[in-house]
């Protein structure tokens, strides 16, 4: 086989002619969404080729399930397996000029805290592709203790203000086995300041076992105070959350002619909405390496039949913690949504770690 030369997965190579014209097919249909017809494609692919060339080319191009014939039309469309090919071996990926990476940079630089730069990202996907942007919260790096403070209440009740990641308050109120004064308050915080500040929020109930582990023969009254207030206020490690996502420009899919069937936008929103399918398929992505990109029917997803999903993840200090990406219909422009989304996932990554 000529080392120019693809395989299709059928075994049949495809020459450097059928390459050239099926990535012209593909790049003419992205651009405008009308089937293609072999004039129009022997303008588009520079080739000096008669039309009967070309036809007959796009014939062995639909016998290998590369292109179809919609309904009863003169020209061809990509099919799933088209777009595959392309993707992996045909598309010309540009590099983000650099003006659009500061653009990216200076949205993230605006953010306040790690919440807002979540949102941040998909909006600007979402933004600069008019395709939906959708980034998956990170799982692992939630929340850092900063501060703690315990104000009493009545019968038992402790009102608990801890904030997190330098500005994020949360108030609760803890019910306890018993009634604290306001001085055994102060020192419990003050411990847990000195002890806990900096780590992550699930970590600091897992410490204060193993400190209590350590110590156990020497226990005080003081420690049972710490762990009582710690069984309220900090979350057990195995109920970390499953993961959330965030995700922009829903409606922008509406603009695609091949999107606008009523029932399948209904059944797309319900699955936004719903969430859980589509967490469980950017868990798949986040345990995947690297840029992803899932085409139609890959997504495994009768609803998301005509869509296709490309995300990267992104990492704080080399640990991956979450995943990005766009969707929008299988006729997206993957020169442009691959690059982008490479580099927001990068430009995220750093932007948490100095957020965080």
């Amino acid at each position: 086989m000529n080392s120019k030369q693809k395989s299709i997965g059928v075994g049949v190579p495809l020459n450097e002619r059928a390459q050239a014209l099926l990535k012209a097919l593909i790049e003419r249909y992205i651009e405008d969404g009308e089937p293609v017809g072999s004039r129009a494609l022997a303008r588009e692919s520079g080739l000096d080729l008669s039309p009967a060339t070309i036809r007959n080319v796009m014939a062995d191009l639909e016998d290998m399930g590369l292109i179809m014939a919609p309904h009863t039309s003169a020209g061809r469309i990509p099919t799933d397996k088209g777009y595959r090919l392309f993707v992996d071996s045909l598309v010309t990926v540009k590099p983000l000029r650099d003006r659009d990476i500061e653009q990216v940079r200076s949205q993230f630089e605006s953010a306040r805290n790690p919440a807002e730069l979540l949102t941040a990202a998909s909006d600007m996907l979402s933004e600069v592709t008019s395709m939906a942007g959708v980034v998956l919260m990170p799982k692992r790096v939630h929340a850092a203790l900063r501060q703690i403070e315990f104000l009493s209440l009545s019968e038992n009740r402790v009102l608990a203000i801890t904030v997190t990641n330098d500005c994020e308050v949360e108030n609760r109120v803890l019910h306890l086995s018993r009634s604290y004064t306001p001085s055994e308050l102060q020192r419990v915080a003050n411990f847990l300041n000195s002890e806990f500040v900096g780590k992550d929020v699930f970590a600091v109930r897992a410490g204060l076992l193993q400190q209590l582990d350590h110590a156990r023969q020497e226990v005080s009254e003081f420690m049972r105070s710490v762990v009582d207030m710690a069984h309220a206020l900090f979350p057990d490690e195995s109920n970390r959350p499953a993961g959330k996502y965030v995700v922009a420009g829903k409606t922008n899919l509406l603009g695609f002619p091949e999107m606008s069937d009523t029932d399948r936008m209904r059944q797309l929103f319900e699955a936004f909405k719903h969430k859980q399918e589509m967490l469980d398929l950017l868990d798949q992505c986040l345990v995947a390496q690297g840029m992803q990109v899932f085409i139609g029917r890959e997504l495994g997803r009768d609803v998301l039949d005509q869509c296709s999903l490309v995300t990267a993840p992104y990492m704080i200090e080399d640990e991956v913690v979450g995943v990005l990406g766009v969707i929008g219909p299988t006729r997206m422009s993957y020169e442009r949504v691959i690059p982008l989304v490479d580099v927001t996932a990068r430009l995220l990554g750093a932007a948490l770690k100095f957020k965080h």
